[in-house]
């Protein structure tokens, strides 16, 4: 990557991420093995050139990269990456890919569209163990919310295929719907999860500094977030008996968040870029 600055290689990475997007809707009209497997490893690209962007932003600036909404957006898209090519090692699971791709080529996009120098005096500055935990946990976070509206997807198309008795969902690569909702289950609790936990850091770091958690809107738009996945959480476990609403709910969650993600930074004076 000699030569490159970050904001190229990043550039280089959306590129990638659009080349999947586009040629996951031959994926989508067709399955065929190979195909999906070359979607793999261009997603796998895409994750290199991603990867080599945060490391040389973070040489540059001597922090780790997460201190605006331009690294915090770039960072959401290399964790759902990160995340994906973890589990698409695996055969059944790598169509998910197809399904990714055009998910993290709209929030490359926009990253490359927000503000990407460092916020004015004031603001805070995520170089501490406890903000950088603070800002890595809600991303990681939104990166499994944003795996488990993939996965939502992947639902609800099989089920469909199924109801109208397309012989696409028998033949099909992608894994079995129950084992999609296993999969959706396991990403939401995860990020529900993560997101208390970065909640606990707001709370305690606020009340640090003299603050009260309430007096930033970023923090309580946070908390109704976290409240939305809760919800759905508890439905699925006490209501829905099948998972069709659960993984509405977990597509329709994601899209507010990613909604209200950057009027609710500019609403913050924490944290507005």
């Amino acid at each position: 990557m000699s030569g490159f600055t970050d904001r190229q290689c990043f550039a280089v990475a959306v590129a990638l991420y659009g080349i999947s997007a586009a040629y996951s809707i031959f994926l989508l009209r067709r399955d065929i093995r190979q195909h999906n497997r070359l979607n793999y490893f261009v997603l796998l690209g895409a994750f290199g050139f991603h990867t080599a962007a945060m490391m040389l932003r973070g040489f540059r600036l001597d922090r780790c990269p997460i201190n605006n909404l331009y690294e915090a957006t770039m960072f959401v898209a290399w964790t759902m990456t990160a995340v994906y090519l973890s589990i698409g090692a695996m055969p059944r699971l790598r169509f998910l890919g197809a399904f990714a791709a055009p998910l993290l080529f709209g929030i490359g996009a926009f990253a490359l569209l927000t503000p990407k120098d460092v916020g004015s005096p004031g603001h805070p500055d995520f170089s501490g163990g406890w903000l950088t935990l603070h800002v890595a946990m809600f991303a990681l976070a939104y990166g499994a919310f944003g795996l488990g509206s993939v996965a939502g997807l992947m639902y609800l198309t099989q089920e469909r295929d199924l109801k109208m008795h397309k012989s696409r969902a028998l033949l099909s690569f992608m894994p079995p719907i129950t084992r999609l909702e296993l999969i959706l289950r396991a990403l939401l609790v995860s990020g529900f999860v993560m997101l208390s936990i970065a909640l606990l850091v707001s709370v305690a770091f606020m009340r640090q500094q003299g603050h009260s958690f309430t007096a930033d809107f970023k923090i309580l738009w946070s908390i109704l977030v976290w409240a939305i996945y809760l919800a759905l959480i508890v439905m699925r476990w006490k209501v829905w008996r099948g998972g069709r609403r659960f993984a509405w709910g977990s597509v329709a969650a994601f899209a507010f968040v990613l909604l209200t993600f950057w009027g609710s930074s500019l609403m913050s004076p924490l944290h507005r870029p």
